[in-house]
């Protein structure tokens, strides 16, 4: 009979999954990024013309009332249709990307609506451009408020990234079924796999957690 843990196949496929967290931070890194350039985007956009605010809206409400798991099904399998073929990694990261963006805008819109009106009528009163009043007065007092927020949502994103297990990327969980396969055992894999998953996300909640005191004592 079969051990319920063994150590020496644990510590064979580790080296494995060890891989897959690599790609995994790759992911979110990347998703991060895309979520937080394109979030603020949308954000601006929002307070932007009419027409321009409406079709983002829109485009905001469509993403968050679709499962994301369809989204990058959408990405991968069908785009190929009309042409458009894209790597799996490159999908996994728009997907999450621009999934992560539309919950990101209201982050920012929440942050720039809790800049003081004062601050506001002082651009206007200096005649400032516009470009220049929210680069130098509305964006540095709004983003620092709501980098908590936005690092809960990385955290997010990194526990998300198995998800694109479903277009064959090995991600830390798509590794640990490759090794759990070799010789049909998981326990220690999924194990494995919980265990880097927690090691990185706990540290990560509680720096979370530090920067959300650290901003309300500002």
């Amino acid at each position: 009979m079969n051990p319920v843990w063994d150590w020496g196949f644990a510590l064979s496929i580790l080296p494995d999954l060890l891989a897959g967290l690599v790609l995994t931070l790759q992911i979110t890194v990347l998703g991060s990024l895309l979520a937080f350039s394109l979030g603020l985007v949308f954000a601006l956009a929002l307070r932007g013309p009419r027409v321009l605010a409406i079709v983002v809206r829109g485009f905001v409400e469509f993403v968050r009332s679709t499962p994301l798991l369809v989204q990058v099904f959408f990405l991968y399998f069908v785009l190929p249709d009309f042409g458009i073929l894209l790597p799996a990694l490159a999908v996994g990261v728009i997907a999450l990307g621009v999934h992560y963006a539309t919950y990101t805008a209201d982050i920012y819109r929440a942050g720039i609506d809790a800049v003081p009106v004062g601050q506001w009528e002082a651009a206007a009163a200096l005649s400032l451009p516009r470009s220049r009043m929210w680069t130098g007065v509305i964006l540095p007092q709004a983003v620092p408020r709501v980098l908590p927020a936005l690092g809960n949502y990385v955290i997010s994103m990194f526990k998300e990234t198995p998800l694109l297990i479903g277009i064959s990327v090995l991600e830390i969980v798509g590794q640990a079924r490759e090794a759990g396969g070799i010789s049909f055992r998981y326990v220690e894999a999924y194990t494995l796999a919980g265990l880097l998953f927690l090691a990185l996300s706990y540290p990560a909640a509680l720096m979370v957690r530090r920067l959300e005191r650290r901003v309300a004592l500002a």
